[in-house]
């Protein structure tokens, strides 16, 4: 576990606790570590939804298929961040997701119930962990009402300018990369890839932006 610390000491939910109690924590926790290929299945929807995941190398994809098997990419997460909390602290008791890895990964899977359920041994991580659980859970509410700001524009050219718009004050500049490929951008923004790359170039032909591949500027 030890040679993981580099990457854990910035995961919040561990903020507060230092590296030298991280050994104790984790054994208490009973992590796991996994590891997965591009494209493999992480979590698939149906699976129990008991489980929450922290990257620490590579990237996945939280999506969502339809009945007709048409993909909308929900959320990623890279290395140092949670995915699929939301689902286990809502008690769900089966995922309506799918997790996927976007390239080669490594996670670490943890039992919700031991991060919010004191132990036996009393360890004083506990107060930490939930307090920390319980930002990350806020911050990813606060995420998906800015997803559903975005879902709700009408037209593909509002929703590109939305996001890229968001994007860029992430970023802190008018240039910036995105995590996504032209058919990610699309799942993403729930939008047809013909249509989205049509726009894109009129929106670079009108001089509001300039793009190659992932990275994007804002004019």
């Amino acid at each position: 576990m030890k040679k993981y610390f580099d990457v854990l000491k910035f995961v919040l939910l561990f903020k507060g606790i230092e590296e030298n109690e991280l050994s104790s924590l984790l054994q208490c926790l009973s992590a796991k570590i996994a590891t997965f290929n591009s494209g493999e299945t992480i979590f698939k929807e149906g699976d129990s939804a008991k489980f929450v995941g922290i990257v620490l190398s590579g990237e996945v994809q939280i999506v969502k298929d339809d009945f007709y098997g048409n993909r909308n990419i929900v959320a990623s997460a890279d290395q140092g961040h949670l995915f699929a909390e939301s689902f286990a602290c809502a008690d769900v008791n089966v995922l309506p997701i799918n997790v996927i890895a976007k390239e080669d990964c490594e996670i670490m899977l943890i039992d919700y119930n031991r991060i919010i359920t004191t132990c036996p041994n009393s360890c004083l991580f506990h107060s930490k962990l939930i307090f920390n659980m319980m930002k990350i859970l806020a911050t990813k509410n606060v995420a998906l009402n800015q997803k559903i700001e975005l879902a709700s524009k009408r037209t593909t050219r509002e929703k590109l300018i939305t996001y890229l718009s968001t994007e860029a004050k992430k970023a802190g500049n008018n240039s910036f990369t995105i995590p996504f490929n032209r058919q990610e951008l699309a799942d993403f923004l729930f939008v047809d890839r013909s249509a989205m790359s049509s726009e894109l170039c009129k929106l670079r032909d009108e001089e509001i932006i300039e793009f190659s591949k992932n990275k994007f500027k804002l004019l």
